[in-house]
């Protein structure tokens, strides 16, 4: 069961949903407080695309996913940071 709540920071709403005892802080809400609601997918992918978060997500995914895809990741280990490298958070869910 999960349960969410809000805080405001400097009157930017970010949720926070709570999944058996751990907190999960909306990307989202951090993106659209940035650059606003037209621009926040496009904060995610710049984001999303970079080696750091890459390898960051895929240090993640390996302590905590049994079930993480090391052949997928390596491939977007690989492809990160390249000119013509994109992701978006469903394409990194659904390899994953």
């Amino acid at each position: 069961m999960s349960k969410i709540s809000k805080l405001d920071i400097e009157n930017a709403i970010i949720s926070i949903t709570k999944i058996e005892e751990e907190d999960y802080i909306c990307l989202t809400d951090m993106a659209k407080a940035k650059e606003g609601d037209n621009r926040a997918a496009d904060v995610i992918k710049n984001w999303i695309r970079t080696r750091t978060t890459i390898e960051f997500l895929g240090t993640w995914e390996m302590m905590y996913n049994p079930n993480f895809k090391v052949t997928e990741f390596d491939h977007f280990k690989m492809e990160a940071g390249l000119p013509t490298f994109v992701l978006s958070p469903k394409q990194w869910a659904e390899k994953e």
